[in-house]
């Protein structure tokens, strides 16, 4: 705990954002679950961000980085470290014709409703993604067939050493939910997205479609983090739940959603824990059933209380 007393006297005098001790992650997360951040910090600029993480990295203290909290379940323990949450400070919007520069903290649904009423295409997909356009690179995010590799030119990541370096789409090694960031350290600043002007009323159309079969289909009404497993391709993760017939299957506080297998939510302060064994209920029960591995999408984050 003494280097994080030194971290938070560095960032302190940096002047180089917001910093808060023992700050709850549930008020952070769409799950509303998680123990508190030894150190909770909201860099004021890149350039704040920067200066802080050489301070983080000087003084050997564990970091881990959050937009919008969605598809995230931190342990009910914290963590014992400085959670930097990138926000209303990274949201930078450049576009030039088709190009667009944007910064890791830009709500990915409000990008794609903004473009979409510019006439712009290539973001319909996101239209009902609740998360940040850094947390969608880190990820991959997709849906209705298509996935943020899809647009992705090139991504401006700050690296631990304090430097700063483009990655082509090529060198993110996308993958089905997966990027290069989910394996080596490195923060998702910007990115810049190739889009294509088409029929605005058309792109509108469909956005709006997307943004309603999810409404219709998954259960917003309640703290969720989005999808829990990752699609046991040719096979559908929901499906198979539902066909296990585990949909409403509760522990303690969190619940497999009745409308939608593929969603766990928190039906009355759930903890991580209830959650973790939850999809550990799941897992087993599946691969029981089917023989089939069900790997989480969601990230676990944190001391172990799981």
């Amino acid at each position: 705990m003494d280097k994080v007393k030194n971290l938070m006297k560095k960032l302190a005098a940096l002047q180089a954002g917001n910093i808060k001790e023992q700050e709850p992650l549930k008020n952070h997360t769409t799950w509303k679950i998680g123990g508190p951040a030894a150190l909770f910090f909201e860099p004021s600029s890149v350039e704040g961000l920067e200066k802080a993480m050489k301070a983080i990295v000087a003084e050997e203290v564990p970091w881990f980085v959050i937009g919008k909290g969605s598809n995230l379940l931190i342990s009910d323990n914290g963590i014992q470290g400085v959670v930097i949450k990138l926000g209303e400070n990274m949201t930078e919007l450049i576009q030039d014709g088709e190009t667009l520069r944007v910064g890791a903290g830009y709500s990915l649904i409000r990008l794609a409703t903004i473009m979409s009423k510019k006439g712009y295409s290539g973001l319909e997909f996101a239209g009902g993604i609740p998360g940040t356009v850094g947390g969608a690179v880190f990820m991959n995010a997709g849906a209705h067939g298509s996935d943020i590799s899809q647009i992705l030119q090139r991504t401006r990541v700050l690296l631990p050493d304090g430097s700063i370096t483009w990655y082509t789409k090529e060198e993110m090694h996308f993958s089905y939910r997966t990027s290069r960031l989910q394996t080596e350290q490195g923060i998702c600043l910007e990115a810049e997205f190739l889009l294509k002007k088409g029929d605005r009323e058309k792109i509108t159309k469909e956005m709006q479609a997307n943004k309603e079969y999810r409404r219709h289909s998954q259960p917003w009404n309640y703290p969720c983090c989005g999808s829990v497993f990752r699609n046991p391709l040719p096979n559908y993760a929901g499906k198979l739940i539902e066909e296990a017939g585990l949909k409403g299957h509760t522990i303690g506080g969190a619940q497999i959603s009745e409308m939608h297998a593929n969603f766990i939510v928190n039906i009355g302060e759930a903890k991580a824990a209830d959650v973790m064994n939850l999809i550990s209920y799941v897992q087993k029960t599946i691969y029981d059933k089917y023989g089939i591995k069900m790997v989480p999408e969601v990230e676990l984050i944190g001391e172990s209380s799981f």
